[in-house]
């Protein structure tokens, strides 16, 4: 049976020509990038072009570029590091929204028990941060401003620069958890007026395990990782040489293919929801302006567990919410602050398109989520 993946949103598959230029490093030039000899004097050569690299794609410096194990660590520093630097200040509240990613949520909780104020931002029925909401909770002791640039669950844009500009009026920090964004959306931090950003390299065809934390010079951070100095002292261990080389070639070449990829990814879209249409009772969550690489939908009456576990099985993989809650029997924190009752976010999938997909591959799981809907419905 033949695997139809579409859950690129949770995952993509590492290219293979990505795969090729990490294969040197893992073997003949396995060098430490701290060593001083020269196997580690190669290792960093391969390191500093990698972090010129990806500084070149994001507008940045190589200097406000650091590698990280994943969106997760990235994501818990920035959180994490960036509130105790602010601490120190007198600033003790952080502001987040209520639909960012569990990792997020998890970094604010850690801080509320250290004696952090945590606020959660609210969204409307379209999944998006309204400016004004920012407005009338930021003041004089917020140290961080979070808001993802796009929903991983929804796929749906938040206004990332106007919310910047609002907590920098405050003297206020601002993270953007840029990770679904980047396989989709051209990124410039100066142009987007963050002080830092996070990013995964599985998002966009890169190898699992390496991520990057955008510090923009001269906010002060603290280190998250101790017992070496690298990453200029803020995050210990070694460097992961061939994923930082996977990472920023995959992300080069993501960002060379954008175009092409999103024009083929919408039409699969538009295509997968035209097959469906004859379906009673499925809805579309999330108002745009949306990605089109990530559909979230609501099928009336039909449990997405129950949905999720027959398409599989029919060799279509589709998600319930988020990879990293999937294991929660928990509705999606996500659709419930978008105003969905529990018992209706339970009744929504996610299916995420990727640049490999086919037309063919689209309308045959369009085949088979409208028989799998009815078979359940009747059940």
């Amino acid at each position: 049976m033949k695997r139809i993946y579409l859950d690129h949103a949770a995952t993509t598959p590492l290219d293979k020509e990505i795969l090729e230029k990490m294969l040197p490093y893992f073997c003949e030039e396995f060098g430490n990038a701290d060593s001083p000899h020269s196997a580690g004097r190669k290792a960093v050569a391969a390191v500093d072009d990698a972090r010129d690299t990806v500084a070149q794609l994001i507008g940045a410096k190589p200097t406000e570029v650091y590698f990280t194990s994943g969106g997760t660590e990235a994501d818990n520093w920035a959180m994490i590091g960036g509130g105790y630097a602010q601490k120190g200040k007198g600033r003790t509240q952080i502001i987040l929204s209520s639909i960012e990613h569990h990792a997020v949520l998890y970094a604010a909780e850690r801080l509320q028990n250290e004696g952090f104020d945590i606020v959660y931002l609210p969204v409307n029925e379209g999944g998006m941060v309204e400016v004004n909401s920012l407005k009338k909770v930021i003041s004089e002791k917020t140290a961080l401003v979070c808001v993802m640039a796009v929903n991983n669950e929804t796929g749906v844009l938040q206004p990332i620069k106007e919310l910047a500009e609002i907590a920098h009026a405050y003297g206020a920090l601002f993270f953007t958890d840029a990770v679904q964004a980047v396989p989709h959306l051209p990124i410039n931090v100066k142009d987007l007026g963050v002080d830092m950003l996070s990013l995964s390299s599985h998002k966009f065809y890169g190898p699992k395990g390496c991520g990057v934390l955008y510090v923009r010079s001269g906010v002060k951070i603290e280190r998250f990782v101790g017992g070496g100095e690298q990453e200029r002292g803020l995050r210990g261990g070694t460097t992961n040489v061939p994923s930082v080389v996977g990472l920023a070639a995959a992300f080069l070449k993501n960002v060379g293919g954008m175009s092409a990829a999103n024009e083929k990814i919408a039409r699969l879209s538009t295509l997968f929801l035209q097959e469906i249409s004859g379906v009673d009772g499925v809805t579309v969550n999330g108002n745009e302006p949306r990605i089109d690489g990530v559909l979230n939908l609501r099928v009336k009456g039909v449990q997405n567990v129950d949905l999720s576990y027959r398409m599989d099985l029919k060799g279509v993989c589709i998600a319930v919410g988020s990879a990293c809650a999937s294991a929660s029997v928990k509705p999606s924190h996500v659709l419930t602050a978008m105003g969905l009752k529990e018992e209706e976010a339970k009744e929504c999938v996610r299916i995420s398109f990727g640049k490999e997909n086919t037309e063919e591959e689209v309308l045959l799981a369009a085949k088979v989520f409208v028989e799998t809907v009815s078979a359940l419905r009747k059940f």
